[in-house]
């Protein structure tokens, strides 16, 4: 008979064996051989003669019952006016019972919970007020952390991207072991990823922690996202929260533009192909023309609150009370101490019902000037409420300003810097360098530009693309790029003069809304390009001129601009040089491979 001995029964793995497991493996030189596992440490409770939960059970009882014992004498004596260190002998014995049960419960069940509220308080030191500036920004306390494996596993490293519908894991990233622990509270949700800033007091650290975090959250790699070179402290509380890295815009000259008898080398931060050449053609054309002029017709920024008032009456007092030209000095020293370069100019007021706008407009140097006019019109609001305490304020803003939005109230009244800037093109210029004639410009300017536009209901859209150059303009000068929708507004007129042998083409701008202090102008690279203009900060002589000269550099370009892509469209050159100069020669396919 074969007789086969049972193998042995593998040893059960309890959760201390595992964790030591784990420990013997992360600690284990690279190249170590495994060994015979060493016998296990032995317990405290090995040695007990009685069952554990008995023992637990005697110490928790001797422990409350002396405490009970103990609190009634203590209460006795005080009632008998007898002094607490006259202790009797039985007291004593009492105490060393309850310091012998509070060791012993301690050693048994102290240690995780000394090692659970060092992490707890750890945790804490990571909490946000509530009336932090990040308020508003959701809380990923609440947020449900992702799976262990995605905090403890490699992070296998990344060969191709064969498709941007793949999920593509993270490159693993090397981070000291204290900031290796902060990522992974921040992965978990234990620390906001938003307070990392003000709790390292290191932007650039913070913001690789926050960026590991990201990718080991959503399992996508940021790798094609440039980290290093870039000033993190320089943003923070002015330009962005929480940055993970920065995108790079290529940026283009345009130029020289002729404008006013003063040449400007125009930056353009672009990923449009053609659009430098194009306004640069432009340029080249106004330049051999004898350059262009400009005008800035009117400067103040606007703010618009909204206030409520129980009835229509009482809130067409307080337009008439804001439109007396006799208030208005009283108004205007309120209003200025907003600011030393703040200067109210008109107050302008609109009804629905028992609601009042109140459009503010005010000179703001050189600043773009919106944190500005908030300021004086909150300090107007205030000295309304004495005369006018039902007032109820709705809003700081009521979109009568407008801002960020197309209206047609700063395109009527204007808003920022209204400028206009025209030029005359000669004939042959017209022919030679922009490839068509006069009267093929003039008349697609009026079907396109004019007729065109107002068929398809355009508001402040009577131009072929100043968009274009104004966000090229703004994103490379630091300005606030959600604007280029107000500072586009731009109607172009073109005519033949001079006997129909030249071309007078103009853009007017009522909308322009610009600063070379503040926000971003302030970051190295915008500030550079600013510098490359000859309007980088506030003017000392003149305040309030840098930013208007930007204005008219702006004006200038999208002249340039607009000359150049209208007259690409009258010669037919539009597909072909867009073919040319915006499109890739790279095989796509190859590259996905």
């Amino acid at each position: 008979m074969d007789v086969r001995r049972r193998p042995p029964r593998p040893p059960r793995v309890t959760a201390d064996a595992t964790l030591e497991s784990e420990r013997h493996h992360r600690l284990k030189p690279t190249g170590a051989v495994d060994g015979p596992p060493s016998p296990p440490t032995p317990k405290a409770s090995d040695a007990l003669p009685l069952p554990l939960y008995l023992t637990n059970g005697i110490f928790f009882t001797l422990f409350f019952s002396v405490a009970y014992y103990l609190l009634h004498r203590w209460r006795d004596k005080i009632r008998t006016h007898t002094p607490l260190h006259v202790v009797t002998l039985s007291e004593i014995a009492a105490i060393v019972s309850l310091i012998a049960s509070f060791i012993y419960l301690l050693g048994f069940f102290g240690i995780d919970f000394v090692q659970s509220f060092i992490s707890r308080a750890s945790h804490d030191a990571w909490d946000v007020d509530d009336d932090a500036p990040n308020h508003f920004i959701i809380d990923e306390d609440r947020r449900r952390g992702p799976c262990p494996a995605s905090i403890e596993c490699p992070v296998p490293p990344i060969t191709a991207i064969a498709s941007p519908s793949k999920m593509v894991d993270p490159a693993p990233v090397k981070l000291p072991e204290e900031d290796e622990e902060i990522v992974k509270l921040v992965v978990s949700g234990t620390i906001p990823s938003y307070s990392l800033e003000s709790k390292l007091g290191d932007c650039k650290r913070a913001a690789s922690i926050r960026r590991e975090a990201l990718q080991r959250l959503t399992g996508k790699s940021l790798l094609e996202l440039p980290f290093e070179g870039f000033d993190y402290q320089a943003i923070l509380g002015q330009c962005c929260e929480m940055p993970v890295g920065y995108v790079q815009i290529p940026v283009g000259i345009a130029g020289p533009l002729l404008l006013d008898g003063l040449e400007y080398s125009v930056p353009m931060a672009t990923t449009e192909g053609c659009l430098v050449a194009s306004t640069n053609r432009g340029c080249k054309a106004i330049y051999v023309s004898g350059g262009a002029t400009s005008m800035v017709l009117r400067d103040g920024m606007t703010r618009a609150p909204v206030v409520r008032f129980a009835t229509a009456k009482r809130a067409a007092e307080l337009k008439f009370f804001l439109e007396n030209p006799e208030n208005f000095e009283t108004l205007s020293v309120i209003f200025n101490r907003s600011s030393r370069f703040a200067r109210l100019q008109s107050i302008q007021c609109a009804m629905a019902g028992k609601n009042l706008y109140i459009r503010f407009s005010c000179s703001t140097g050189d600043a773009m000037g919106m944190n500005m006019v908030s300021k004086g019109v909150q300090n107007v609001l205030d000295f309304l409420q004495n005369d006018f305490p039902d007032m109820d304020v709705i809003g700081i803003s009521g979109n009568f300003c407008s801002d960020k939005k197309p209206a047609a109230v700063n395109w009527i009244e204007g808003r920022g810097k209204s400028v206009v800037c025209e030029a005359v093109i000669k004939e042959d210029v017209v022919r030679k360098v922009l490839k068509t004639n006069i009267a093929a410009l003039v008349e697609l300017n009026m079907l396109k530009n004019l007729a065109g536009s107002a068929v398809a209901g355009a508001l402040g859209g009577f131009n072929a693309h100043a968009g274009n150059i104004v966000s090229a303009i703004f994103i490379a000068t630091g300005q606030d790029p959600a604007q280029n929708v107000e500072s586009c507004h731009c109607i172009t007129m073109m005519e033949a003069v001079n006997d129909g042998k030249d071309l007078h083409i103009s853009v007017t701008m009522p909308s322009v809304e610009v600063g070379t202090v503040g926000g971003g102008t302030q970051l190295p690279s915008q500030s550079a390009c600013l510098n490359l203009l000859g309007v980088k900060g506030a003017s000392k002589e003149s305040p309030g001129s840098n930013s208007k000269l930007l204005a008219t550099i702006i004006a200038g370009s999208v002249l340039a601009g607009e000359l150049s892509l209208m007259s690409a469209i009258a010669a037919g050159q539009l597909v072909k040089s867009h073919m040319k100069y915006n499109r890739s020669s790279k095989d796509v396919s190859k590259v996905a491979s």
